[in-house]
């Protein structure tokens, strides 16, 4: 058997291949409400035979959209949608996760084909927060500090919106520590100038995602696997970077977090990222050896061949595909065919299956 169809055991949940959907967003939500194109866009992944479907960068508070058409999990309300979307993907064999996230100081833009700039409160916009009062870019407002309680804050919307999502359906949950986001924006130096507990030393960077995680885990089934994206480097001297994401996520194997979804970049737009097929593939491998935790690898997969030999080589334990998947949706079903593997098709395609 190829390695890509061999099922991966996390807890309680088998995913029946090693091929994900990797969270993007759609812009596609109103005041964080899924809509009709969710359930085709997520559902359709899940007819095209992947594994897991990690939907989109959820917020966990309003202030925490990166704009305005982001998902929600931060009212009551957002779950009767999305429990829809979450039974489709499981009757199709797949599992739902989610990404819950906050995009602190890269939050109230607008959507990227009105410009992506950051909105004024007069266009719909609202002010940010973040570790430190550092702009992303120079023409953005200065975000607001987190105080103590503030902080608190988005230690309780995770925790509260992590007990929607169960309800919600999804058998998967991923924090989203990556791409430059509030998580992120604490773990470095270059946009955390605190000098509090959440600031300066390794230790203190780390703590509110550490603090997160336990608040997850209290409402967060134990036989239920939760994993955190990571950005594995920010590509600037003096930043964040991979020794200290390994020595992160060998804290977080201890803290029971099943897998890390390596990626890189986000923080800061001057960073000089040399993308290039698989471009990401050695952070995973990089921490997979160093912790021995499971990892996931994004980032510019975009053939069977290619994925199939990450997996190949035990550099990875998951291929997390983004835009590939944006033009393939049924990939793992194509992926099946190349690689001689006879696998369950919908009942309804059947008649095309090789």
């Amino acid at each position: 058997m190829s390695k890509l169809f061999t099922p991966l055991v996390i807890k309680s949940v088998t995913l029946k291949n090693r091929l994900a959907i990797s969270p993007m967003c759609q812009y596609s939500a109103v005041d964080g409400f899924a809509k009709d194109w969710h359930l085709v866009h997520l559902g359709s992944r899940a007819v095209g035979g992947a594994g897991l479907i990690i939907q989109e960068a959820t917020a966990v508070s309003p202030e925490g959209r990166i704009t305005p058409g982001d998902l929600g999990l931060y009212d009551d309300a957002h779950v009767e949608k999305l429990e829809t979307i979450t039974r489709f993907i499981h009757q199709q064999g797949s599992v739902a996760g989610i990404q819950l996230a906050h995009a602190g100081r890269k939050a109230g833009n607008a959507v990227p084909w009105n410009g992506g700039l950051q909105l004024k409160e007069n266009e719909g916009g609202w002010k940010t927060v973040s570790a430190s009062p550092l702009t992303f870019n120079e023409a953005d407002n200065a975000p607001i500090a987190l105080d103590i309680n503030g902080v608190s804050k988005v230690i309780a919307d995770f925790k509260a919106a992590a007990q929607r999502a169960l309800e919600a359906g999804y058998r998967v949950i991923e924090i989203h520590a990556a791409h430059g986001y509030l998580i992120h924006q604490f773990f470095s130096p270059l946009s955390n100038h605190r000098t509090d507990r959440y600031g300066g030393s390794f230790d203190n960077r780390i703590r509110l995602l550490l603090e997160i995680v336990h608040a997850v885990k209290m409402v967060w089934p134990k036989n239920l696997p939760l994993f955190v994206r990571i950005s594995a480097t920010d590509h600037v001297e003096g930043g964040w970077n991979l020794t200290e994401a390994i020595q992160l996520s060998a804290i977080l194997k201890t803290q029971g977090i099943d897998l890390i979804d390596c990626s890189s970049g986000g923080l800061v737009p001057y960073a000089k990222i040399p993308f290039g097929p698989g471009y990401q593939v050695p952070f995973a491998a990089a921490i997979k050896k160093e912790t021995g935790i499971l990892t996931g690898a994004v980032g510019l997969i975009t053939t069977v061949e290619q994925s199939e030999m990450i997996l190949e080589r035990n550099e990875a334990d998951l291929i997390l595909h983004a835009r590939e998947s944006l033009r393939e949706p049924y990939f793992a079903l194509k992926a099946a065919a190349a690689l001689s593997e006879n696998i369950d098709w919908p009942i309804q395609y059947i008649r095309a299956k090789p």
